[in-house]
């Protein structure tokens, strides 16, 4: 999974932060709703959500490429 391979980026459910995490949205923010109620707001189980915080770019960057 694309999130496993990530080096600085680390998957947790802490949206509040100063660090850039990576989000599934299916299986933690959105694993209450239906199928239906995924599909009607977009969310498809490859949707990963990324809330960026302070690391330098280049770094962010980097680890996702």
């Amino acid at each position: 999974m694309f999130i496993d391979a990530l080096n600085m980026l680390r998957r947790l459910v802490n949206i509040v932060d100063a660090k850039t995490l990576p989000c599934h949205s299916v299986s933690v923010t959105h694993r209450h709703r239906s199928n239906e109620e995924l599909k009607h707001a977009g969310v498809t189980p490859d949707l990963i959500r990324i809330s960026v915080g302070i690391e330098h770019v280049d770094n962010i960057i980097a680890d996702i490429d």
